[in-house]
Formats: structure tokens, C-alpha cells, sequence
């Protein structure tokens, strides 16, 4: 055990105050002015704690220029922010009333009282309710219970109810909160039950979500792509289950990939994700902030008038063990092994953290570059199987126990290589969606160099691009999506360098390609066969 964790002796520790005893439901007392005055402003420190701060006074012409600012940048996202806050609102999680509710042993919640105020020393009533993320009046239960037992002593504040006493650890208070220390160090909001995470993603899968094909062309805006390929790509979406990016390398599927997760992030409406989850005492915690966007409660773009009649009332019993954010995107690449996918064991701290796939349910989970990976794809498939088919998974706890998640998401693999080179039959047939990327047209490629031209800030010319194709590529070099925006980078560095503003020119262009592909041409590499 560390040093943080060492008993205070009981001389040092503040005494409690007389009026310790609660007073009876229903008791009527007199109480002095003095008295009164002190519950007053204990009432008034609560209210204070939770209000929000005041701003700084600014004036009228620069309030007026913010507001017009902020209007003009949420012009573009109010619209598709409001449709799917009215039309794909996912309802939250109801704030429990009691321990029975809240799916929470008296112990667990114990434990949770006492790890808290060993750490902070001490906490008034409301403090504690609000770190748990529970309810008082289930807070107060629990604290009920600790006084009882006399784990707990109180400072001050016994005159305006528990939710203001301020909470000491007793000698015997520490001793507990050692032991549940030792047990499992987890120490934050309040797990949710398995059973609730389950049905809460089964509300929030995926496959409810209802985009138009105006908001999937919407997303693809800044792509150059046919109509054929929009027309595979929207089905696929919608279906919020498994899409399988193929072709050769730097034609976009990465690009595309990205699009789609923006899409669902922004436009797929709003999800809700627990601190944690308990199984069986052991804890295993989801939120990750790296990962989950958070977002308000009520988008500041929306107004009341275009969200739900139930969105307030709803808002308001919100249960706060969890957190609401956009849909998350989780991408994972070359790094990614089998033991990424299962619970990570924490033996110093005697909790879990979930593996990525339960991260991104009702988000987005990208593997790119699929058949790149540590382990051989033959294992990372067979690991996908059951859940691409059953739509859930079962991870292991260290006692060996296992159990079922959903596998709520929409899963996207992209990979440089030949499907029928990574996976059999049996794998593909529980993909959903198999679509090829190929190489642009001549038309595309002359559309995606105009439009890097516009981001890079450097005139466009045809004539140059119509060189560049006769030259230097072929039916055995076809040209590729990222060309044109990689030759750019070249020739804006050459410019650079010889101190010269950014312009094209046929040589120029010709110096950047050799750059980038002429050593490759001579030594054969990257020529198709």
C-alpha cells in the first residue's frame, strides 16, 4: 500500500460536532436567528457551487459582431443539427430514484462514499452526489448507511439536512476504505448495469439511423466521385453494419472512409456512453475522452422550438452516469492486434478498460490498410466472425467468466490488397457491402487537380495537366487520386527553395513527378503488371 493511503491518527483528525444526530421526518424545532441565518447561507454555498459564472461585461457593438459571427459559422450545421436532434433522437438513460433503480448494491455504493472522501479528506452531502453522478436521494442512502456503521462522522452542517453535512472518515472509515482500495481502486461516477449498456446500444445501433441521400451527398461534397459509386456507397451507410473498401493504393479509400465517419459524427444524431460498466463487482470503464466527443444537452444551434417536446423533460432526468456525445469514430490501423479487441486488466488498480470495438458502439470503427496488421488476417477474422454475424461479442473477465456486449457499429475495412487474398468465402459472405475504389478518370483527375489547386492557393492550368497525362502516365502507370495533391507539396517546396513564389509550370511539374514516381519507374517498383 503507498504512502497516500496511511491512517491518520484520530487526535489529528477534526472532532465532530455535537448535533450529530439526524433529526426525525417530520420534526418541528425553534430555531434562533443565529441558527437560521447559518442554514441560510449554507443554502445559499450549494446554490452558488452549481450556478454558472458571470461574464464579463462587454460591449454592445462587440456582443453585436459575436453574435453575427456565431450565426454565420452554424448557418451551415443548424439544419442537419436540428433534423437529427427531431427525427434521430436517441432517448437517454433515466436518472434512477432509488438503489434499486440505479442497479447498485448498498456496498458497491459504500465503497464508492468512502474511496471519494478518503481521497478529498472531505465532502458535503451534495459534493458527493455530485462525483458519483447519482441522485441524493440515492447518494443518501448510502451515507445514511456509513454513519450507521460509523465510518463516517460529521463536521458541520448537520442542520440543513445531509445534503449539506460535511463528511469525515472515521478510524474505522479509513480502515473500510483501505480494504476497498485494495479490492479495486476504480474511483469516479457510478457504474451502470451490463443489462442497461446492453439495451441502451441496442437503442442507439447503428442500423436506426436515418440519413437522406441529399445528407450523404452532402458529406462527399469535397470528393470528385461518380454517381455509380454514391449510389453503392448510400445503401451501405444506412445499412450500419460492414463495408469492405478495396483497390489500388492512393485512390481514396481512406479519404472516403474518414467521410463516412464524419458523416454519422455529425449527422447521425447524438448517443449516450456510461463512465462504466459493472459485471459481477468487477469494473470496466468506456468513456474515453481520446475517443467520445462530448456534446450538450441541448445543441446550442438548435432552438426550443425544433427539439422534441419530450428533449427538456427528458434532459432533466438525464441519468448522468453518462455522457452524451456525437458518434464516435475509432480508427485503428498497422498497430492493431488481437489483444486490442479483448479487456485490458489493470492488476495494480483492480479494473478494466474496454477493448476498441465496445468503444465504438453506435459510432464508426475503421481498421485501414486491413492485411498490414501484426497479426496474420486469418486470426483477425476468425476473432470478427460470431460478432459480424451475431451482431454482439463475448469478452472474458480474469476469473475466466464470460460475457456478451453488442456489437452496435458500423465497421469498415480498407485494404490495398485483393480480397480473395485476405479472407475465404465464409468471411466475405458476412460483410455486408464489398465495394472497389478504382483509379480516377481522366475527367476526375483533372477535377481533383482544380480543386488543389483552389485549397492550395496557385492558378490552375489545363493545358499543363493535359501534358502531365500524355507524358508521364500510361495503361501501365494510371494516374491516382492523391497525385495531384502530392505533386502540389512537391512543387510548392521546390518553389520554396529556390525562393520563388508558388506557381506551375511544365517543368516544375516534371521536376515534382520525377520526384515522386520517376525513381520508382526506372527500378520497375509500382508499375502494373
Amino acid at each position: 500500500m503507498t504512502s497516500e493511503f496511511t491512517s491518520k491518527s484520530s487526535a489529528d483528525s477534526p472532532q465532530p460536532n455535537p448535533l450529530q444526530e439526524d433529526l426525525a421526518t417530520g420534526d418541528a424545532i425553534d430555531l434562533s436567528e443565529e441558527v437560521y441565518e447559518r442554514i441560510v447561507q449554507q443554502v445559499q454555498q450549494i446554490c452558488e457551487s452549481v450556478a454558472p459564472e458571470p461574464e464579463e461585461p462587454v460591449n454592445a457593438t462587440a456582443a453585436q459582431a459575436v453574435i453575427v459571427q456565431a450565426e454565420t459559422m452554424q448557418a451551415d450545421n443548424a439544419v442537419l443539427r436540428a433534423k437529427s436532434s427531431a427525427v434521430d433522437h436517441v432517448r437517454p438513460p433515466r436518472s434512477p430514484q432509488s438503489l434499486d433503480e440505479a442497479e447498485l448494491s448498498l456496498s458497491q455504493l459504500s465503497d464508492l462514499i468512502l474511496k471519494l472522501i478518503y481521497l478529498n479528506g472531505s465532502l458535503t452531502g451534495f459534493e458527493v452526489a455530485k462525483q458519483i453522478r447519482l441522485p441524493f436521494s440515492v447518494v443518501d442512502d448510502g451515507l445514511a448507511f456509513l454513519k450507521k456503521e460509523r465510518c463516517l462522522e460529521v463536521n458541520s452542517g448537520e442542520l440543513a439536512g445531509r445534503l449539506s453535512y460535511c463528511f469525515l472518515l472515521t478510524d474505522y472509515g479509513r480502515k473500510r476504505s483501505r480494504e476497498a482500495f485494495d479490492e479495486c481502486r476504480y474511483v469516479g461516477p457510478a457504474p451502470v448495469s451490463l443489462e442497461s449498456y446492453r439495451q441502451q446500444c441496442l437503442r442507439q445501433s447503428t442500423r436506426n439511423i436515418g440519413l437522406t441521400p441529399t445528407e450523404i451527398r452532402h458529406a462527399f461534397r469535397d470528393l470528385v466521385l461518380d454517381e455509380a459509386l454514391i449510389s453503392r456507397m448510400g445503401p451501405a451507410i444506412l445499412s450500419g453494419q460492414s463495408i469492405f473498401l478495396f483497390g489500388s493504393p492512393g485512390n481514396g479509400k481512406t479519404v472516403l472512409a474518414k467521410a463516412i465517419g464524419t458523416l454519422m459524427n455529425e449527422c447521425g444524431g447524438d448517443i449516450y456512453v456510461p463512465y462504466s460498466v459493472t459485471v459481477d463487482r468487477h469494473i470496466v470503464t468506456v468513456f474515453d475522452p481520446s475517443l467520445h466527443q462530448t456534446v450538450t444537452a441541448v445543441p446550442n444551434d438548435v432552438s426550443t422550438a425544433e427539439v422534441p417536446p419530450t428533449l427538456s423533460d427528458e434532459t432533466q432526468e438525464f441519468d448522468q452516469r453518462w455522457r452524451r456525445i456525437a458518434r464516435p469514430v475509432v480508427m485503428t490501423g498497422g498497430e492493431l492486434s488481437l489483444g486490442m479487441l479483448d479487456l485490458k486488466y489493470h492488476s495494480s488498480s483492480g479494473y478494466y478498460t474496454a477493448p476498441l470495438h465496445m468503444k465504438s458502439n453506435g459510432g464508426v470503427f475503421l481498421l485501414d490498410d486491413f492485411g498490414r496488421q501484426l497479426v496474420p488476417p486469418a486470426e483477425l477474422l476468425n476473432r470478427w466472425i460470431l460478432p459480424l454475424e451475431e451482431r454482439h461479442d463475448y469478452l472474458t473477465l480474469s476469473t475466466g467468466k464470460k460475457f456478451l456486449v453488442p456489437f452496435e457499429q458500423l465497421i469498415i475495412f480498407s485494404t490495398n490488397l485483393s480480397p480473395t487474398d485476405l479472407v475465404d468465402d465464409a468471411f466475405l459472405r458476412r460483410i455486408r457491402h464489398k465495394i472497389p475504389i478504382s483509379a480516377p478518370s481522366e475527367s476526375q483527375f483533372r477535377e481533383i487537380f482544380r480543386k488543389c489547386c483552389e485549397q492550395k492557393g496557385v492558378s490552375y492550368d489545363d493545358w499543363m495537366v493535359t501534358q502531365l497525362l500524355r507524358t508521364h502516365y500510361n495503361e501501365r502507370r494510371l494516374p491516382k487520386s492523391s497525385d495531384p495533391r502530392d505533386l502540389l507539396d512537391i512543387v510548392q517546396s521546390i518553389c520554396r527553395f529556390k525562393e520563388e513564389k508558388f506557381h506551375l509550370s511544365e517543368e516544375l511539374l516534371t521536376e515534382a513527378w520525377q520526384e515522386c514516381h520517376g525513381g520508382l519507374q526506372n527500378s520497375g517498383i509500382g508499375e502494373v503488371g
